[in-house]
């Protein structure tokens, strides 16, 4: 993430006492915001803090940690490693849960995101000047009905006149979620992870129909957690990229930038072309393939674009490509300011468990952002432990420079390993 630092830059047309007092007005405004959450604020702009001073606490509250486990019917393994990495704060949460549903062992597995924003500006004195306008009226009058004005481009002045503000309302999207959303990152991350596979076991058509049920799932999920956030002064959001292993089935759904990648080895041409990827990744090594089976949903994609122009909205470059100009996904759980254009209806892929599935990594950005698929694939393939192929590539990640919190899932298929098919109790 990039820090853009102030800038003053000198205009003729307003003074410097002029600009000094108008930026102290402005500061006042945002401690009048945050009133009552400084210290969510000092927590999450830890990553702000850790630039601007040296600190000996960077992991004092979080700090790496592993595991794993078998399933009972001895078919997966699976293994998980999660570090806050160069974060002070830890918004990546994941799950590994084995259930019985209907006399079936059912495998449950997921790396949530928190989204959480930081931002700086360039401000010349005159955006400051309408900059402060906006922040004045979003303070004194109904502050989504502004916000939502803001995100189509328009605002209606004092006259009376509709004043175009899209380049300001970037202004104004980049101060409000950093001064407002306090751990706003973790709590989504952490509801969905709470909440989301509860509600899609308990779903009737879970085993009949599963991938209605894990699309029903994520929505009902993100709407529960809108509900819970309505007495909140915070907006939050979560990426979630899950697997479902249900009998010979392999269930992949996903919104946001983690990602799903499986491997199968063998002869290629065994190899399905139906997975969500423009085309099938070049192979690793002579018998390994290495395929994405789930899309990072990004606001350039033009179906993803398309979807937000036509609810409304628009896609803005601001670093990078960004819904309204602020959020770098274009699906997410949570996001309730842009709710109408970041939706949490998830892409599904499904995948037949045979001798030929090796393995399935799930990992959060922190990861993907500096190691290729086919990396991850290779450094995974001769580690037959899943936590340490997780913890491998945890590492690989913190020595590649990742500047985000990097979180794995490794589950290693033994369908070719003789393992036993009896089933629990329902």
């Amino acid at each position: 993430m990039r820090i853009r630092p102030f800038r003053y830059n000198p205009s003729p047309e307003i003074s410097v006492i002029e600009y000094a007092s108008t930026f102290c007005c402005f500061l006042i405004l945002i401690l009048v915001i945050t009133t009552g959450n400084f210290e969510c604020l000092s927590c999450n702009m830890g990553y702000l803090n850790s630039v601007l001073q040296s600190s000996s606490q960077v992991h004092a509250e979080y700090g790496p940690v592993s595991g794993g486990g078998l399933s009972q019917n001895g078919k997966f393994s699976y293994g998980y490693a999660s570090s806050p990495g160069k974060r002070s704060s830890m918004e990546d949460f994941y799950e590994t849960r084995i259930d019985g549903v209907d006399g079936e062992i059912v495998g449950l597995f997921g790396v949530f995101d928190g989204i959480f924003l930081y931002y700086f500006l360039y401000i010349s004195p005159s955006l400051l000047h309408t900059c402060m306008q906006i922040l004045i009226l979003v303070i004194c009058s109904n502050a989504v009905a502004v916000l939502e004005a803001i995100s189509h481009g328009l605002l209606l002045a004092q006259d009376s006149t509709v004043v175009n503000c899209k380049f300001y309302a970037v202004a104004v999207h980049y101060i409000l979620p950093m001064a407002v959303s306090g751990h706003g990152g973790a709590r989504a991350a952490e509801y969905v992870k709470q909440n989301l596979f509860s509600n899609l076991i308990r779903h009737p058509k879970f085993i009949s129909d599963t991938k209605s049920a894990i699309a029903d799932a994520y929505n009902h999920t993100d709407s529960e957690f809108l509900k819970s956030e309505n007495n909140q002064n915070r907006d939050a959001g979560s990426t979630a990229s899950t697997a479902i292993l249900v009998g010979d089935r392999l269930l992949v759904a996903n919104v946001g930038d983690s990602r799903a990648v499986i491997c199968r080895g063998g002869n290629v041409n065994v190899l399905h072309s139906y997975v969500i990827a423009p085309s099938p990744i070049r192979s690793v090594g002579v018998n390994l393939s290495a395929f994405a089976v789930s899309r990072d949903h990004k606001p350039d994609q033009s179906d993803e674009r398309q979807r937000i122009e036509d609810a409304g909205g628009f896609v803005m470059w601001a670093g990078t490509w960004r819904v309204g100009g602020v959020l770098a996904v274009s699906r997410a759980f949570g996001d309730r300011l842009l709710k109408q254009y970041v939706v949490a209806d998830p892409e599904i892929q499904e995948e037949k468990i045979d001798s030929s599935l090796e393995f399935l990594i799930l990992a959060s950005d922190g990861l993907w952002d500096v190691v290729s698929n086919e990396e991850a694939v290779a450094m995974v393939k001769p580690i037959q432990d899943p936590e340490q192929a997780a913890k491998r590539l945890m590492q690989e990640a913190c020595q590649r420079g990742s500047a985000d919190n990097i979180t794995c899932v490794v589950v290693r298929f033994l369908a070719n390993q003789g393992g036993s098919s009896h089933t629990v109790p329902a």
